[in-house]
This record gives structure tokens, C-alpha cells and sequence, in this order.
């Protein structure tokens, strides 16, 4: 029988493939949009990354997501950096959500406030995605914008307190083995994983009828 990682990773597979082959994202890091749909990008991870963040002082001792719960993925500080240094020093004045990305912040929000296993969806989807598919990302915007290595622009895909990304990953999946719930609430968080991709991909969606590459 397939550990519970193993069953989230393949079960969630199609929603991720659609989420990373977006047009937004393929015209984004071919090269073919400019900084501000980068900056407009950053600007809505901010609203889903405040709802995954907010509430894990309450979330840390929850027998279920509390192990999750680690200081070294936060990415919120970053991103405040990033945008920043993408819109200046005001930058909260223009910070705006797509519709899409509201939803898919509120959904965040209530499965931390209500739901802790699927909160883990989130957590899950969000946060090993970064320590993995972001890394092509830095390096395209790095190349494409000009980005200091590593510094203000990218701070958000940069994770200093993780020094090898794959011992910590292996760790993370055997926090994922190790989930209490029964069989049926994992089948409930596996669904809630696809929803996250899916929420996501309508994010990339949105993205893109905002930044269309002229015919």
C-alpha cells in the first residue's frame, strides 16, 4: 500500500502539470512578459501566503497541522521585501487581489480557521512547490530582470533557513506519512489538494486575460 505522500503526490499530479503549464506562466518565464506581470504575480502570492501565515500562532499546537508549522518556510517577510523593491516603499497603497486570488486566500483562511487537515493541503501544495518548481522560477526572473542572485526581487523563493532542500522534503513527506486522521479524512485532504491546484491554476488564469501577449 502507497504511503500517504505518495498517494497525495500521484492523486494531485494532473492539477499540477495544468497549474506549472499555464499560458500566464509559460509566456512568464519564456521571457515573453514584462517585470510588472512578475510584480502583479508577487502581489497575489502575498494575499495567499497571508492566509496560510496568519494564524499558525494557534495552528502551532494543533495535534494535526502544529507539526507542519515550521518558522523556516514562512515567506511572508520575503515577499514584503520583493515587493518592495518591485513597487517601492508604498507598495501596500496599490496591493489588489484578482477575484480569483480572493477566493483562493479565503479558502486558505477557512480551512486554517476550521479545518486543520486541509489546511495541510495547502501547506503541502504551496510551500514544497516553492522549495522545488520555484527554484526555475528565481533563476528565469534572475536571468529575465536582472535580479541580484538571490537578493530583492526573488527573496521569496530563497529559503535561508533550509540548507539541503531535499533532506528537509524527505522529512516533510514522512510528516505527511504520519498525519493522523483516518482513511476517509485523507481522501478529504487528498480532494482538497486538488482544489488547491485547481484554485491555483484559476490564479494563473486570471493572470494571464490581465497580461495578454498581443497577436
Amino acid at each position: 500500500m502507497d504511503s500517504f505522500s505518495t498517494v497525495i503526490r500521484t492523486a494531485s499530479h494532473e492539477q499540477h502539470m495544468e497549474a506549472e503549464t499555464s499560458t500566464f506562466m509559460s509566456d512568464l518565464l519564456g521571457g515573453r512578459l514584462g517585470v510588472d506581470a512578475y510584480a502583479r504575480y508577487t502581489e497575489q502570492l502575498w494575499f495567499v501566503y497571508e492566509a496560510l501565515e496568519s494564524d499558525t500562532e494557534r495552528l502551532v499546537s494543533d495535534p494535526v497541522a502544529g507539526p507542519f508549522i515550521q518558522p523556516e518556510l514562512f515567506r511572508l517577510a520575503s515577499l514584503e521585501r520583493d515587493l518592495a523593491h518591485l513597487r517601492g516603499p508604498r507598495w501596500r497603497a496599490g496591493l489588489s487581489a484578482l477575484p480569483a486570488t480572493r477566493a483562493y486566500a479565503d479558502r486558505v483562511a477557512q480551512c486554517a480557521r476550521e479545518w486543520p487537515a486541509g489546511y495541510i493541503a495547502h501547506h503541502y501544495t504551496r510551500y514544497l512547490g516553492d522549495l522545488s518548481g520555484g527554484q526555475i522560477i528565481r533563476d528565469k526572473a534572475e536571468r529575465t530582470w536582472g535580479f541580484a542572485k538571490k537578493g530583492d526581487g526573488v527573496r521569496f523563493y530563497v529559503f535561508e533557513g533550509i540548507s539541503n532542500p531535499a533532506a528537509f522534503k524527505r522529512g516533510y513527506r514522512e510528516l505527511l506519512d504520519a498525519v493522523r486522521a483516518d482513511d476517509l479524512e485523507k481522501q478529504r485532504v487528498v480532494a482538497e489538494c486538488k482544489r488547491a491546484f485547481a484554485l491555483n491554476t484559476a490564479v494563473f488564469r486570471a493572470l494571464g486575460e490581465e497580461f495578454p501577449l498581443s497577436a
